[in-house]
């Protein structure tokens, strides 16, 4: 059986972390094809929301596998140069971490332990539904391994610089109704809902027209931290092929003539 499980529900790409007798770790295997999927999801036209998840109701993912830790990221053989290159333009140790090109919606479906990188997983979605017993923590302090798949970023931007320095300099854990009052999560569901959740709010994504949502994630990833000024002028240019389109027109029309708009183009 595959560590990494990707399936398709119609428009939407089911990723699944598969070792649960590892606690859904990742190893440089399960790195690759977590690489590989995003890039699926990322680059295939008829694939609209992605939901991330681990095997069982009992962990979402426990972050890199410990016991084969030195297999992660480069090889120990590689060049100084090849090194800069990977720092700026490679992957991270659990696959497409460092990837901010995906403008399409990622739900995190967190069904349990969310760990050191698991939590760094969970903060690549854009909607997170945990199973009420969920679990999130920078486990990784009290080993001694830094936080290098974007928790040192993203966590500071979803949750606030003060929350995530807690986190990140106690290695403490939260359940999941304190990252849901914090913000972390976005909902939290039965023990064993939080892919069934995922799905249902994903096929209604699925549902809405997907350009001008694309154009504005894109927008708010890139404009995010920047000076006020800098962000509206990438809103602005990010948005004027979705103001130029012939859906935004018939979009509007459609609201002008109360009747269902007729989109030509999905994207």
């Amino acid at each position: 059986m595959s560590k990494v499980i990707t399936e398709r529900d119609e428009k939407v790409f089911i990723i699944t972390v598969n070792r649960p007798e590892k606690e859904n770790c990742i190893d440089r295997e399960v790195a690759s094809k977590l690489e590989e999927a995003w890039k699926e999801f990322r680059d295939d036209e008829e694939l609209y929301v992605a939901i991330i998840t681990g095997t069982g109701d009992k962990t979402f993912c426990s972050g890199a596998d410990l016991s084969a830790v030195t297999e992660l990221g480069p090889e120990p053989e590689t060049s100084a140069h090849r090194m800069r290159w990977l720092i700026t333009h490679g992957p991270g140790y659990i696959g497409y971490s460092r990837g901010v090109d995906i403008y399409k919606p990622i739900i995190g479906a967190i069904n349990g332990y969310a760990l050191a990188g698991g939590l760094e997983l969970a903060c690549m979605a854009d909607i997170r539904i945990a199973s009420e017993n969920a679990q999130f923590g920078v486990a990784n302090r009290r080993w001694n391994v830094p936080l290098v798949d974007g928790g040192t970023q993203r966590l500071p931007r979803i949750i606030g610089m003060g929350r995530a320095l807690d986190l990140i300099i106690t290695g403490r854990f939260i359940d999941a109704q304190e990252a849901h009052s914090m913000g972390l999560v976005n909902e939290v569901v039965p023990r064993g809902k939080a892919l069934e959740r995922s799905l249902e709010l994903a096929k209604h994504i699925c549902l809405l027209p997907q350009g001008a949502m694309r154009t504005d994630k894109q927008a708010a990833m890139m404009g995010f931290g920047r000076p006020l000024e800098e962000g509206l002028r990438i809103e602005a240019e990010v948005g004027q092929g979705s103001m130029r389109s012939q859906d935004m027109l018939e979009g509007a029309r459609a609201f002008v003539e109360k009747r269902k708009p007729k989109f030509i183009q999905d994207a």
